[in-house]
């Protein structure tokens, strides 16, 4: 049902909407681990200091 709303003409709002929250999904958790990966970076460059 989704995929037959989203091909139609006058869903391509919609259809950018889903593309933009399935970007949104799928960024958060590259975003978390990058940001957990510097911070035990940086604790543990700063301790060999």
């Amino acid at each position: 049902m989704c995929r037959a709303v989203l091909e139609t003409a006058e869903g391509q709002t919609a259809a950018e909407g889903i593309n933009d929250g399935i970007v949104y999904l799928m960024a958060i958790p590259y975003i978390l681990v990058a940001g957990i990966a510097y911070f035990i970076y940086k604790k543990f460059n700063t301790l060999k200091k």
